[in-house]
Protein backbone atom coordinates (compact mmCIF):
# COMPACT_ATOMS: atom_id res chain seq x y z
CA UNK A 1 0.00 0.00 0.00
CA UNK A 2 1.88 3.01 -1.27
CA UNK A 3 1.28 6.23 0.57
CA UNK A 4 0.04 9.31 -1.24
CA UNK A 5 2.73 11.64 -2.51
CA UNK A 6 1.80 15.02 -1.08
CA UNK A 7 3.21 17.64 -3.42
CA UNK A 8 0.45 20.27 -3.55
CA UNK A 9 -2.30 21.15 -1.07
CA UNK A 10 -4.99 23.57 -2.24
CA UNK A 11 -8.17 24.87 -0.68
CA UNK A 12 -9.74 27.77 1.10
CA UNK A 13 -8.21 28.94 4.36
CA UNK A 14 -9.09 30.36 7.76
CA UNK A 15 -6.87 32.40 10.05
CA UNK A 16 -6.77 31.45 13.75
CA UNK A 17 -4.95 34.38 15.41
CA UNK A 18 -2.57 34.30 18.34
CA UNK A 19 0.94 33.20 19.20
CA UNK A 20 1.60 30.12 21.35
CA UNK A 21 -1.65 28.30 20.62
CA UNK A 22 -0.97 25.18 22.65
CA UNK A 23 -2.16 21.62 22.28
CA UNK A 24 -4.54 21.94 25.25
CA UNK A 25 -6.35 24.73 23.47
CA UNK A 26 -6.38 22.71 20.24
CA UNK A 27 -7.87 19.65 21.99
CA UNK A 28 -8.56 19.80 25.75
CA UNK A 29 -7.07 17.08 27.94
CA UNK A 30 -10.43 15.49 28.79
CA UNK A 31 -10.68 14.25 25.20
CA UNK A 32 -7.40 12.34 25.40
CA UNK A 33 -9.15 9.36 27.00
CA UNK A 34 -10.57 8.29 23.62
CA UNK A 35 -9.55 4.80 22.49
CA UNK A 36 -9.39 5.95 18.86
CA UNK A 37 -9.06 9.37 17.26
CA UNK A 38 -12.55 9.12 15.75
CA UNK A 39 -14.75 12.10 16.58
CA UNK A 40 -11.90 14.33 17.76
CA UNK A 41 -12.57 16.85 15.00
CA UNK A 42 -15.83 17.99 16.56
CA UNK A 43 -13.94 18.97 19.74
CA UNK A 44 -11.29 21.06 17.99
CA UNK A 45 -10.73 24.25 20.03
CA UNK A 46 -13.64 23.10 22.21
CA UNK A 47 -13.03 25.37 25.20
CA UNK A 48 -12.77 28.54 23.12
CA UNK A 49 -15.67 27.69 20.78
CA UNK A 50 -18.31 26.71 23.32
CA UNK A 51 -19.75 28.53 26.33
CA UNK A 52 -19.96 27.03 29.83
CA UNK A 53 -23.37 25.53 29.03
CA UNK A 54 -21.90 23.64 26.08
CA UNK A 55 -23.41 25.83 23.37
CA UNK A 56 -21.42 26.84 20.31
CA UNK A 57 -21.13 30.64 20.49
CA UNK A 58 -19.98 31.06 16.88
CA UNK A 59 -17.25 33.64 17.55
CA UNK A 60 -14.29 31.42 16.74
CA UNK A 61 -12.88 31.90 13.20
CA UNK A 62 -13.44 28.26 12.19
CA UNK A 63 -17.17 28.71 12.94
CA UNK A 64 -17.50 31.75 10.69
CA UNK A 65 -19.85 30.65 7.85
CA UNK A 66 -17.63 32.53 5.38
CA UNK A 67 -14.87 30.00 6.10
CA UNK A 68 -17.02 26.87 6.06
CA UNK A 69 -15.17 24.03 4.39
CA UNK A 70 -11.73 25.59 4.79
CA UNK A 71 -8.99 22.97 4.52
CA UNK A 72 -5.94 25.14 5.31
CA UNK A 73 -5.42 26.74 8.70
CA UNK A 74 -3.29 29.87 9.07
CA UNK A 75 -1.74 30.65 12.46
CA UNK A 76 0.99 32.74 14.04
CA UNK A 77 4.17 31.72 15.90
CA UNK A 78 4.89 28.63 18.01
CA UNK A 79 1.72 26.84 16.95
CA UNK A 80 1.14 23.51 18.72
CA UNK A 81 3.32 24.22 21.76
CA UNK A 82 2.70 22.67 25.17
CA UNK A 83 2.22 18.98 25.84
CA UNK A 84 3.18 16.52 23.14
CA UNK A 85 -0.30 15.11 22.57
CA UNK A 86 -0.73 13.37 19.23
CA UNK A 87 -4.44 14.17 19.52
CA UNK A 88 -3.85 17.83 18.55
CA UNK A 89 -2.93 17.30 14.89
CA UNK A 90 -5.40 14.41 14.77
CA UNK A 91 -8.21 16.77 15.82
CA UNK A 92 -7.18 19.33 13.19
CA UNK A 93 -6.96 16.67 10.49
CA UNK A 94 -10.29 15.09 11.45
CA UNK A 95 -11.95 18.51 11.37
CA UNK A 96 -11.12 18.58 7.66
CA UNK A 97 -7.86 20.54 7.55
CA UNK A 98 -5.09 19.23 5.33
CA UNK A 99 -2.30 21.74 6.00
CA UNK A 100 -1.28 24.46 8.45
CA UNK A 101 0.64 27.61 7.59
CA UNK A 102 2.24 29.46 10.49
CA UNK A 103 5.24 31.56 11.37
CA UNK A 104 6.65 28.64 13.39
CA UNK A 105 5.63 25.33 14.96
CA UNK A 106 6.43 23.42 18.13
CA UNK A 107 8.75 20.56 17.19
CA UNK A 108 6.71 17.60 18.45
CA UNK A 109 3.48 18.97 17.01
CA UNK A 110 5.28 19.42 13.68
CA UNK A 111 6.48 15.80 13.68
CA UNK A 112 3.07 14.41 14.61
CA UNK A 113 1.47 16.42 11.79
CA UNK A 114 3.99 15.19 9.25
CA UNK A 115 3.27 11.54 10.08
CA UNK A 116 -0.39 12.27 9.30
CA UNK A 117 0.55 13.63 5.88
CA UNK A 118 -0.52 17.13 6.97
CA UNK A 119 2.16 19.64 5.90
CA UNK A 120 3.12 22.44 8.28
CA UNK A 121 4.85 25.19 6.31
CA UNK A 122 6.25 28.42 7.65
CA UNK A 123 6.00 31.97 6.33
CA UNK A 124 7.43 35.16 7.76
CA UNK A 125 5.24 37.24 10.05
CA UNK A 126 4.82 39.86 7.32
CA UNK A 127 3.76 37.23 4.78
CA UNK A 128 1.31 35.67 7.27
CA UNK A 129 -0.27 39.12 7.59
CA UNK A 130 -0.47 39.56 3.82
CA UNK A 131 -1.91 36.09 3.29
CA UNK A 132 -4.46 36.62 6.06
CA UNK A 133 -5.55 39.89 4.47
CA UNK A 134 -6.28 38.05 1.21
CA UNK A 135 -8.22 35.29 2.98
CA UNK A 136 -10.24 37.69 5.12
CA UNK A 137 -11.08 39.91 2.15
CA UNK A 138 -12.13 36.95 0.01
CA UNK A 139 -12.81 33.75 1.98
CA UNK A 140 -13.38 31.89 -1.31
CA UNK A 141 -9.80 32.62 -2.45
CA UNK A 142 -7.88 29.45 -3.16
CA UNK A 143 -4.63 29.04 -1.27
CA UNK A 144 -2.07 26.66 -2.75
CA UNK A 145 0.91 25.17 -0.96
CA UNK A 146 3.46 23.84 -3.42
CA UNK A 147 5.87 21.53 -1.60
CA UNK A 148 8.03 20.95 -4.66
CA UNK A 149 8.81 24.64 -5.03
CA UNK A 150 8.20 25.63 -1.39
CA UNK A 151 5.83 28.39 -2.39
CA UNK A 152 2.43 29.50 -1.11
CA UNK A 153 0.11 31.18 -3.60
CA UNK A 154 -3.13 33.08 -3.03
CA UNK A 155 -4.73 35.31 -5.62
CA UNK A 156 -1.98 37.37 -7.24
CA UNK A 157 0.39 36.87 -4.32
CA UNK A 158 3.16 34.31 -4.00
CA UNK A 159 5.27 33.69 -0.90
CA UNK A 160 8.47 31.80 -0.26
CA UNK A 161 7.79 29.14 2.38
CA UNK A 162 10.07 27.03 4.53
CA UNK A 163 9.75 23.42 5.58
CA UNK A 164 12.28 21.08 7.15
CA UNK A 165 13.85 19.20 4.23
CA UNK A 166 13.45 15.73 5.76
CA UNK A 167 9.73 16.39 6.27
CA UNK A 168 9.32 17.87 2.79
CA UNK A 169 11.10 14.90 1.22
CA UNK A 170 9.00 12.40 3.17
CA UNK A 171 5.77 14.10 2.07
CA UNK A 172 6.58 14.47 -1.62
CA UNK A 173 8.00 10.91 -1.85
CA UNK A 174 5.05 9.34 -0.03
CA UNK A 175 7.24 8.20 2.89
CA UNK A 176 5.59 10.20 5.66
CA UNK A 177 4.08 7.39 7.79
CA UNK A 178 6.74 5.10 9.32
CA UNK A 179 4.13 2.64 10.63
CA UNK A 180 2.63 2.23 7.17
CA UNK A 181 6.12 1.68 5.76
CA UNK A 182 6.80 -0.98 8.37
CA UNK A 183 3.53 -2.78 7.58
CA UNK A 184 4.31 -2.57 3.87
CA UNK A 185 7.61 -4.32 4.50
CA UNK A 186 5.98 -7.18 6.39
CA UNK A 187 7.21 -9.93 4.03
CA UNK A 188 10.76 -8.55 4.01
CA UNK A 189 10.70 -8.36 7.81
CA UNK A 190 9.50 -11.97 8.07
CA UNK A 191 12.24 -13.12 5.68
CA UNK A 192 14.88 -11.38 7.76
CA UNK A 193 13.54 -12.96 10.94
CA UNK A 194 14.03 -16.40 9.40
CA UNK A 195 17.72 -15.64 8.84
CA UNK A 196 18.42 -14.53 12.39
CA UNK A 197 19.73 -17.42 14.51
CA UNK A 198 18.61 -15.90 17.81
CA UNK A 199 14.88 -15.71 16.91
Amino acid sequence: MALEQIRVVSGTAVYVPGDDIDTDRIIPARYLRAVTFDGLGEHLFRDVRYDEAGHLHGRHPIDDPRHAGATIMIADSNFGCGSSREHAPQAIFRAGFRAVIAESFAEIYFGNSTTLGMPCVSLSSADIARLTAVVNADPSAEVTIDLDELRVRAGDLEFEASLDESARSALVRGRWDPIAELLEADSATAALEEQLPYL
